[in-house]
């Protein structure tokens, strides 16, 4: 594998900016109470999990971020409007078509998944673009 110089705090706030924004998809004025009704989780579950559950979304969104400025580098993207699109690429084949197999074969609502991947995808989005011009 080619090595290349990472721009560690290009990665680390990536990873703050995608726990950002899900923190803003997943809100009570977003999709937070449908997203919960649609889990079956309830809000008093979601408050005794809520530090454990941030702290694993935290080290899943260094990883993500780390593997995605990876997918930036070789691409060559170096604007936001690359950085974007290699975010979306990663959406579309590596967590869409996953999300997808599971909503079918767990018969998930639709609506679970258009909530769960449309937060994915903007956080890939932004990932992406800071990642493209930051590194």
């Amino acid at each position: 594998m080619q090595e290349f110089p990472i721009n560690w705090w290009a990665v680390l706030v990536a990873a703050i900016v995608k726990m950002a924004i899900g923190a803003a998809w997943y809100s009570p004025l977003l999709f937070g109470p449908r997203w919960m009704a649609l889990a079956s989780c309830s809000e008093a579950d979601m408050k005794a999990r809520l530090p454990r559950l941030l702290a694993f979304d935290f080290i899943a969104s260094l990883i993500m971020a780390f593997v995605l400025v990876h997918a930036v580098h070789y691409a060559g993207a170096q604007t936001l409007a690359t950085g974007a699109a290699v975010g979306f690429f990663n959406w579309l084949g590596f967590i869409a078509t996953v999300t997808f197999g599971l909503t079918v074969y767990e018969k998930r609502p639709w609506a679970l998944f258009g909530i769960a991947n449309g937060f994915q995808l903007v956080s890939l989005l932004v990932m992406g673009a800071i990642l493209a011009v930051w590194t």
